[in-house]
């Protein structure tokens, strides 16, 4: 599940964080809050909630984003699989309840959770961040 994995002086400068919300702030100026409380004005507009977005943590500036979308690589950060990683297979609406996430991991075994346990690493098969020998 969750490894301590040795990080490179590169990405010690960087920091993935999960958008909670997108709203439009006084005098119509756009902002995005994530997990960890930061505020980011002006972000990317294509960038909306349960997105991850990759901070450099010197400047406060966003230097990649990933979309919450079908084929990404995501963590699970709460629940019974939390630790597990895996590919997002599909995504439940459930209109006035919690929505549900379908991952499936390197082995091949599927499993599901809500999804603000869900916290998207990567594009497709590769992570922004290193990962554990077995890919979590």
């Amino acid at each position: 599940r969750f490894a301590i994995v040795p990080i490179a002086a590169k990405e010690a400068n960087v920091k993935l964080c999960r958008v909670r919300s997108q709203q439009m702030g006084k005098r119509g100026i756009p902002y995005i809050v994530t997990h960890d409380g930061r505020t980011i004005r002006y972000p990317d507009p294509l960038i909306k909630a349960n997105d991850t977005v990759k901070i450099d943590i010197a400047e406060n500036k966003i230097l990649d984003h990933v979309k919450f979308e079908v084929g990404n690589l995501a963590m699970v950060t709460g629940g019974y699989s939390q630790g597990r990683v895996g590919v997002i297979s599909h995504r439940e609406k459930h209109p006035g309840g919690y929505d549900i996430v379908h991952l499936k991991d390197t082995k091949g075994h599927s499993f599901a959770t809500r999804i603000t346990n869900v916290f998207v690493i990567g594009h497709g098969n590769t992570s922004l961040v290193d990962l554990p020998k077995r890919k979590g």
